[in-house]
């Protein structure tokens, strides 16, 4: 079994190249799937959350993630907090997942990571792939795809980790800043690679 840790910046879109490389074969286990997961009403990271963060952050029995979300991006000590809570569960949620791929006989499993380099995880993984786009382009499709305002886009584009210094660190980069047929192209070299003898 190949592990293979994916990442990218805010608006790379990294979660197209993760349905490619699943459509062709691949076991994609998703962290932001996990972090949805962890904290789901009736589970430990559910009540740990409001334990920590107060009443104020449930809607409709379920944690608002967007207030949450909105709340941790001001204040650092409050992301610190719940990071303490999340990743941990995030990890185990993840491991198990991994765990289960791997009795279901699956040679490639990618491990689809936001903020792999950020948290210092790129040591878990044999390989790392970077899904790249220039700067410009992560403001262009937040404001075009998800309604953020340029500076807010902006803002949570200079709050990552330069995408420069990432694609320093990755094993392998797409690039999907061209079409979609392009990055395909780039996902089904990189397969190929993966899953010969010599990868």
């Amino acid at each position: 079994m190949k592990l293979v840790g994916l990442t990218g910046g805010v608006g790379s879109g990294k979660s197209t190249v993760a349905a490619i490389l699943r459509e062709l074969g691949a076991e994609v286990v998703d962290a932001d799937e996990a972090s949805h997961a962890v904290y789901e009403p009736g589970t430990p990271g559910f009540s740990a959350v409001v334990r920590e963060f107060g009443d104020d952050y449930v809607r409709d029995r379920h944690v608002d993630r967007k207030a949450l979300g909105e709340l941790v991006f001001k204040d650092p000590d409050a992301l610190r907090r719940l990071n303490a809570i999340v990743h941990p569960l995030v990890r185990e949620w993840m491991a198990r997942r991994t765990a289960e791929a791997v009795d279901r006989g699956a040679e490639v499993v990618v491990q689809d990571v936001p903020l792999l380099f950020e948290n210092g995880l790129e040591a878990l993984f044999p390989t790392t792939i970077l899904v790249w786009v220039p700067p410009d382009v992560q403001v262009e499709r937040l404001v075009g795809g998800r309604g953020f305002t340029a500076e807010r886009a902006r803002k949570v584009v200079a709050a990552q980790m330069p995408i420069e210094e990432k694609r320093s660190r990755a094993t392998h980069i797409i690039d999907n800043s061209g079409g979609p047929q392009a990055t395909r192209a780039q996902v089904e070299r990189l397969w190929e690679a993966l899953t010969g003898a010599g990868a």
